[in-house]
């Protein structure tokens, strides 16, 4: 019965993405896209298995970041209980280095910030069980054009960062020579396999050359989109049309399941852009929906608030262990949108253990009911289920049959693991 309902709901929801999932597993190789297995070097290290979690230093700070503040943030990852959540990485964004090279040709940290030196720093952020990241980029200059880029540069830079300690890198993709992204990005991809030092590797190349078909042979993320701001009308709602296309509420459009079936361990497509919880710019709600959605869809959970004053309230919506398990769940099949009408949408992605997550969301200005029915997930009507809300830690049902209606805020969600039983 179990198979049979998983069976059912991925043909409904999710063709392709599952038949690569179920290839892959059975034949124990990585997917190539169109490369040999063992071009998947990247993949192959262990890195990332599920969606990474951590902080990064941009959406805050912008380029007003010191060993400090980088420092004070790792303390409070381990204070918040943050870390033991999930979330290890410490990433520094942009404006980390000084503005030339040294006379050996090799990056530096910026001595009026950070004085101590990038290796010492990293020493820190381990010394608490935690990963350290780094930003560079796939031109002659960073975006902000206050670093040096990598672009011919990139196993020197590779090995400096190894050297350090680095855990992560995230690379983006300003000042350019004109050459095609994916010649670039896979220059670094392939200088990172060289250093044989497990790093993941976030291609920030914001999804110009679809790099769903091709960055998970290198890398372990690719973002999808712009840079993200602290809006829900011109960045959530806006980011999440272009990340999954305005038609791929469609459950069996093609579009939908060709980029989704590039998605799993070690390889996430699902890449908005870091989080904006806790920055001011957006209500409670509107927050909540932001963490929902970014969770369901096995986005990376990258913090860009500052979390040494962070708010009991803001903790409570990044601290929420039951939606990060969602995010972090063994399966690692990215969620998506099936039904939309004026605002109001279902969204759902399967789970591990034959369970299904449900994201009822009300984009509209208006408070509103939003059903998902069980054929929705490919499930018979007759199916019981056990119904938990994720965000109010109960039970909703324990014999639930047919459909789901809640009444939904504006810009709020209801999120729910449903558990079908056998009958």
């Amino acid at each position: 019965m179990k198979m049979r309902l998983r069976a059912n709901f991925i043909l409904a929801t999710f063709v392709n993405l599952w038949m690569v999932h179920t290839v892959a597993s059975l034949s124990n190789i990585g997917i190539s896209h169109g490369r040999h297995a063992n071009s998947r070097f990247l993949l192959d290290n262990g890195v990332s298995r599920t969606p990474p979690m951590g902080w990064n230093s941009w959406n805050h700070f912008w380029c007003g970041i010191n060993e400090s503040v980088v420092m004070s943030t790792a303390d409070a990852l381990v204070s918040t209980g943050l870390a033991s959540l999930g979330y290890k990485y410490v990433n520094l964004d942009d404006c980390w280095a000084e503005s030339e090279r040294d006379e050996n040709g090799k990056l530096r940290g910026k001595a009026s910030t950070f004085p101590s030196g990038i290796k010492a720093l990293a020493d820190y952020v381990h010394a608490r069980g935690l990963k350290v990241g780094i930003y560079a980029d796939a031109g002659n200059r960073t975006c902000t054009n206050q670093m040096p880029g990598s672009l011919h540069h990139e196993y020197e830079d590779a090995k400096t960062f190894a050297e350090w300690g680095v855990d992560y890198i995230k690379y983006d993709n300003c000042y350019h020579d004109g050459t095609r992204n994916r010649e670039r990005y896979t220059a670094m991809g392939h200088a990172l396999e060289k250093i044989k030092r497990p790093i993941h590797f976030s291609l920030c190349e914001w999804g110009q050359e679809d790099p769903a078909k091709w960055a998970g042979a290198y890398g372990h993320s690719w973002r999808t989109t712009g840079d993200i701001n602290d809006t829900f009308a011109r960045s959530i709602a806006f980011h999440l049309c272009i990340h999954l296309h305005p038609n791929l509420w469609q459950p069996l459009n093609h579009l939908n399941n060709r980029w989704r079936r590039y998605a799993g361990p070690g390889r996430w497509n699902g890449n908005p852009d870091m989080l904006e919880v806790g920055n001011g710019g957006m209500t409670m709600d509107e927050y909540w929906s932001h963490f929902s959605i970014w969770s369901l869809m096995k986005a990376p959970l990258l913090i860009g608030c500052d979390l040494r004053s962070v708010s009991n309230r803001t903790l409570r919506i990044l601290g929420n262990k039951e939606v990060i398990e969602v995010n972090e769940d063994s399966l690692g099949v990215q969620g998506g949108k099936l039904r939309s009408k004026d605002g109001l949408e279902v969204w759902a992605g399967p789970l591990s253990d034959n369970r299904v997550v449900v994201v009822l969301w009300n984009r509209s200005k208006l408070r509103a009911l939003i059903t998902a029915v069980w054929r929705d997930f490919g499930l018979s009507p007759n199916t019981p289920a056990i119904v938990r809300d994720l965000w109010k830690h109960k039970y909703v049902s324990m014999n639930k049959r047919d459909r789901l209606t809640a009444s939904v805020a504006p810009h709020a969600c209801k999120m729910y693991v449903l558990t079908p039983l056998q009958s």
